[in-house]
């Protein structure tokens, strides 16, 4: 079978030195707007997922293993990591964003994940969402965490590059100001795989068959919570269950949702479209900054 346009000659042969088997087909997948993504066939009847480019690939590699090592996690193996070459096992899935079934296991899988205590919010190293940089200094308090090295950071570093105008870091700011009455501290420090939405969920059968592209730290699990209402990967039934096995705390949905849905804004504003800016805007409207 010859090899498809979409796996370059010098690709396969990395492969196949490293595998020690030889690729015959690949296919780009979905994600890929970092680094190239592809389906790949093996000679022996194999498959796995290669990521190939200049990203952060050994760092991904890292947060799975964190993820593998702390938690229950479905996760795809790693079978080679580089800087510019990941080799994942492939799991089968079905497209489209997870059923019921699938919702069910997804909330016991992020409750049983955010159970454990730790020491504190942040993390052994800095991490990324997608490419963007994402700092993890220690800290004993999730306000003050939250507020500079997400929703600071984040403004900041988008208006350093041009994609977040300076009005809108003025207004970011004046909210991070007020921070400290409108959110709240939670229970312990939990471990947040850090970017849950339909993307990132692999399904099949009415089940969780792999998390992928992990954002890691330690932080809210309100913060986990809020990523995927901003594209409805969960329906009611998800958060029915997770509130049956971690209960949350009143007013997430209301007052405090929309503060953490700032963070994932801009991480789009500045990795997609400054469109993304306007429903920044509407939030900070609503709280009069």
């Amino acid at each position: 079978m010859p090899l498809l346009t979409a796996l370059d000659p010098l690709l396969a042969d990395r492969i196949a030195a490293t595998l020690g088997v030889r690729p015959v087909a690949a296919e780009p997948l979905p994600g890929g707007s970092t680094v190239a993504v592809l389906r790949v066939d093996l000679a022996d009847g194999g498959r796995v997922v290669a990521k190939a480019g200049a990203g952060p690939l050994l760092l991904e590699a890292w947060m799975l293993g964190e993820l593998a090592r702390h938690s229950a996690l479905p996760l795809p193996a790693v079978l080679h990591a580089a800087e510019d070459l990941l080799l994942l096992e492939h799991v089968e899935h079905e497209p489209g964003p997870p059923p019921a079934s699938a919702q069910l296991h997804a909330a016991e899988l992020l409750a049983a994940l955010h159970a454990p205590a730790w020491p504190r919010f942040g993390y052994d190293r800095d991490t990324t969402i997608g490419k963007l940089p994402q700092p993890n200094p220690p800290a004993d308090r999730w306000v003050p965490f939250f507020r500079d090295h997400r929703l600071l950071h984040m403004a900041r570093a988008g208006h350093a590059e041009g994609t977040v105008d300076a009005d809108l870091l003025r207004r970011l700011e004046v909210l991070a100001g007020q921070l400290d009455g409108l959110l709240s501290e939670p229970r312990h420090p939990a471990l947040l795989h850090g970017d849950i939405w339909t993307g990132n969920l692999l399904h099949r059968g009415g089940r969780i068959t792999a998390v992928i592209d992990p954002a890691i730290s330690c932080g809210h699990p309100e913060m986990e919570l809020t990523y995927p209402t901003l594209f409805g990967t969960f329906d009611d039934i998800f958060f029915r269950r997770y509130a049956e096995l971690a209960p949350l705390d009143p007013g997430f949905w209301n007052d405090r949702r929309p503060i953490y849905l700032l963070y994932p804004l801009l991480v789009h504003v500045r990795y997609w479209d400054p469109a993304y800016a306007e429903p920044i805007r509407r939030i900070l409207d609503r709280y009069g900054a």
